[in-house]
C-alpha cells in the first residue's frame, strides 16, 4: 500500500556576502586587521590607503554574447561603485565618531629559555654516570608547568625502560628525585603533591622555631591545616593562638606552584585592543570606534586601466575575453568585501551605541550595582537585528571605559525580582554579596545561610543554593576556608 505524507521544512539560506559579513562581525580588531591583510594578498584588485581622485570611465558595455560558458557579461560592472565617495562609511564624516589612535604599535618580546630548559641546564652542575643523567633528564621532562610530577614512580620506571632503555629500580629513581630534582631552582619543583612541595621549601630555608613547628604541622596534621581546624591544631601541638598564627603566616609565604611563575614569563600574553572607546564629555557619553576598524579600501587603479584597454581594443581575442572575466571576478569580490566592511562598521556602532544607552547609569557612574538586567534579545529587538548578530558583537569585542577595558558580554545578565517586585541584575546581587563577604569578621566568617539572610534583609530574597552558586562564580571559598586567626 502506497503511503503519502506532506512535510514542511523551514530553511534559511545565506548568500556568500551574508556569510562573509557574519564572519567579519565576530572578529576582534587584531583578527580583523589580519583578515584585511589576507584579503589584500589574495585579491590584487583590492588596495588599502587613500585613493587619489581621477576621472574614470563609464560602465563597460557587454561586448560579447557568445554561446556556452565563454559568454562574459560586463554590463553590471561599474567601476565607479568601487571608487566613489559613497562607499566611505557615514560615521567617518562626523566628528568624534572614531578613535584618533591610528598609530600601530608593535611590542617587542624578549626571547628566553623555557622552564624545562632552565631545569635541564642545572643538571650540568651535578656529577652523574650515564644512567643517572638519563634518569634525571627524564624526571625533569616529567615535571608539568606548575612544577609537579603527577605520575606514579612505578609508571616512570616503566617508561624509562620502554623509551630510554634504562632499567632502573624504583628506589634509585626516588633517590635521584630527592637528592637532585628537589634541589633545583625554583625550590619545590619535582614534588609529587602539595604537601611535599611545601615541605621542600620549608626545609630549604634557614631553621627557626616557627619553621620547625610549621614542618611538624605539615608532616603530621596536613589535613587539619588545609581545612583550617585551628582549635584541633592548638590542642594537638599545645601551642598558643599567636604561635599558630605565625605558622599560618610562614606557610602562606610559600609558593604552591613553584613552576608557574617561571613558565608564565615565557608565555606571550595576548594584547587586548579595545574595539570601542567610551568617554564622558561634559556629562554626556561619547562613543567611538577604533580607527583600525575603519580601513580605507579602494579598487586598484591598475585594474581599471586594464578594463580601459579592453574597452578601447578594436579586436577582442579569446585571451582578452578570459582576462576580462578574471578581472570581473576580482572586482566583484573586492566590492563585496568593501560592502561587508561598511556594514560591519555600521553594525558594530549601532549595537554598541544601543548597549551604551541601555546601561547609561553604569557608564556614567561605573557602579556595577547600577547595571540593568539585559539579555541579547533586548538589544536585538531595539536594533531590529538577529540575536546571533548581537552575540557575535558581544562575545569577542572589548570597550575602553573610564573604569577599565571591559568585555562587552559582561554587560549582559539575567534578572531577578527583589522584595518590591522590581527586576534587578544578577550582577548587582553578586556585587552586594562580594561586598558583604569582604566586610565580614574573618574570625567568624558568614555561612551561606547567614549570607542569604543578610541579602534578604537588604531586599533580595535569594535561596541559600543561589548564594552558593554566586559565591562559586565569584571564586570565593566557603566560610570554613575563609576563616583567619
Amino acid at each position: 500500500m502506497l503511503k503519502q505524507s506532506l512535510h514542511y521544512k523551514l530553511l534559511q539560506k545565506l548568500s556568500p556576502q551574508q556569510i562573509q559579513l557574519m564572519k567579519l562581525i565576530q572578529l576582534p580588531t587584531q583578527a580583523f586587521e589580519e583578515r584585511i591583510k589576507q584579503e589584500i594578498e589574495e585579491n590584487p584588485a583590492l588596495e588599502i590607503g587613500k585613493e587619489t581622485p581621477e576621472s574614470f570611465d563609464e560602465t563597460l558595455e557587454n561586448e560579447y554574447d557568445d554561446a556556452g560558458t565563454e559568454s562574459i557579461d560586463t554590463g553590471d560592472l561599474n567601476i565607479d561603485e568601487y571608487l566613489s565617495d559613497d562607499d566611505i562609511p557615514s560615521y567617518k564624516t562626523h566628528v568624534n565618531n572614531y578613535s584618533a589612535d591610528e598609530e600601530e604599535k608593535n611590542i617587542p618580546y624578549a626571547a628566553g629559555i623555557t622552564f624545562h630548559q632552565s631545569l635541564k641546564s642545572q643538571l650540568d652542575t651535578f656529577r652523574f654516570d650515564e644512567e643517572e643523567r638519563l634518569i634525571a633528564e627524564f624526571l625533569v621532562g616529567s615535571i608539568d608547568d606548575s612544577g609537579y610530577i603527577r605520575r606514579e614512580i612505578l609508571d616512570l620506571v616503566d617508561d624509562l625502560a620502554f623509551t630510554a632503555n634504562v632499567f632502573a629500580t624504583e628506589e634509585k629513581v626516588i633517590t635521584i628525585l630527592k637528592t637532585v630534582i628537589h634541589t633545583l631552582d625554583p625550590i619545590g619543583v619535582g614534588a609529587r603533591d602539595l604537601k611535599e612541595c611545601l615541605l621542600i621549601q620549608l626545609k630549604g630555608k634557614e631553621k627557626t622555631k616557627i619553621r620547625e613547628l610549621s614542618i611538624e604541622v605539615l608532616e603530621t596534621a596536613f589535613d587539619h591545616f588545609v581545612k583550617k581546624h585551628y582549635r584541633q591544631l592548638q590542642e594537638k601541638f599545645s601551642i598558643s593562638e599567636e604561635e599558630l598564627k605565625a605558622v599560618t603566616v610562614e606557610i602562606s609565604k610559600l609558593n604552591p606552584k613553584p613552576g608557574s611563575a617561571f613558565a608564565g614569563n615565557n608565555k606571550i600574553a595576548e594584547q587586548i585592543v579595545p574595539d570601542f572607546s567610551i568617554k564622558i564629555l561634559e556629562g554626556e557619553l561619547d562613543l567611538s570606534l577604533n580607527a583600525r576598524n575603519a580601513p580605507e579600501l579602494h579598487i586598484s587603479r591598475t585594474y581599471n586601466n586594464m578594463l580601459k584597454g579592453y574597452q578601447e581594443a578594436t579586436s577582442k581575442s579569446k585571451s582578452q575575453k578570459e582576462a576580462v572575466f578574471f578581472i570581473k571576478q576580482k572586482l566583484d569580490a573586492a566590492k563585496w568585501f568593501i560592502d561587508a566592511i561598511k556594514q560591519r562598521q555600521q553594525t558594530l556602532l549601532v549595537t554598541m551605541n544601543t548597549i551604551m544607552h541601555y546601561q547609561l547609569d553604569y557608564f556614567l557612574s561605573g557602579d556595577e550595582r547600577k547595571l540593568k538586567p539585559m539579555i541579547l534579545k533586548d538589544i536585538a529587538d531595539q536594533i531590529q537585528m538577529d540575536i546571533s548578530t548581537v552575540s557575535r558583537v558581544a562575545n569577542s569585542k572589548y570597550v575602553a571605559t573610564p573604569y577599565g577595558t571591559k568585555l562587552i558580554k559582561e554587560f549582559f545578565s539575567e534578572s531577578m525580582k527583589n522584595d518590591q517586585g522590581e527586576a534587578v541584575s544578577t550582577k548587582e546581587i553578586k556585587k552586594i554579596l562580594e561586598t558583604v563577604i569582604s566586610e565580614e569578621d574573618k574570625r567568624k566568617p558568614l555561612t551561606d545561610e547567614r549570607l542569604a539572610a543578610i541579602l534578604k534583609e537588604k531586599g533580595y530574597p535569594i535561596a541559600r543554593r543561589t548564594i552558593a552558586k554566586y559565591r562559586e562564580q565569584l571564586e570565593l571559598p566557603v566560610a570554613r576556608l575563609r576563616k583567619e586567626i
